[in-house]
């Protein structure tokens, strides 16, 4: 049996976490490969002896997961940051995922959750700032007074504060900023779709 040396243990561990940390995804053999400059046979070898001891996790083509993002994994959970919506004039939101952005599951909880990052101040006042990160729970439905992602007509994404009109015929997407107006939707001439509720704001300190 081959002598196993510490170092290439350690680079493949190191590529494995990193891998999980930057993309949301496991690295397959050829990106170990590439990024450590170790033989595709030497990893495949090294990783069977590391599943072996515990040391890594292997389910399916490409989960592979060390203890240090097992145990991580507990206690944080990967939100995909899908491009930027507006605070301001509506724009379509990117539904490329940018990167995944671990939160603790002791604040942010379980279910559909995805960030957006604010663009614009018109939610100012509900301390919503241009280049802020918005946590949004996926959902089709919201009550009156929460900020929501609504799409307009298909193609028109904006984040504001979700007044439906009594009747149900209109919806008022109000800004938190005296300096922007109230987007009224005529739901009997346009379509609108709520695509998640605002839930938590992550703000930068810089």
């Amino acid at each position: 049996m081959r002598k196993m040396d510490a170092e290439r243990f350690s680079a493949i561990k190191s590529c494995i976490d990193r891998s999980l940390e930057e993309t949301g995804r496991s690295p397959t053999v050829y990106d170990i490969e590439r990024t450590t400059g170790i033989p595709k046979s030497t990893v495949a070898r090294y990783l069977a002896r590391m599943c072996d001891s515990g040391e890594v996790e292997i389910s399916g083509r490409r989960s592979v997961l060390t203890k240090k993002a097992r145990d991580a994994a507990g206690a944080t959970r990967r939100v995909p940051l899908v491009g930027s919506i507006a605070c301001g004039l509506p724009k379509l939101a990117e539904e490329n995922v940018e990167e995944y952005v671990p939160l603790p599951r002791s604040i942010f909880g379980s279910g559909e959750l995805y960030l957006l990052r604010a663009d614009g101040d018109s939610m100012i006042n509900a301390g919503i700032a241009d280049g802020d990160l918005v946590v949004i729970r996926g959902q089709n439905h919201a009550e009156p007074g929460q900020i929501v992602v609504a799409l307009v007509d298909d193609e028109e994404a904006t984040l504001k504060r979700y007044r439906p009109s009594p009747a149900g015929k209109r919806v008022d997407l109000v800004a938190e900023n005296d300096d922007f107006p109230t987007q009224s939707v005529d739901l009997r001439r346009h379509s609108l779709a709520i695509q998640g509720v605002a839930v938590n704001v992550i703000k930068s300190l810089g």
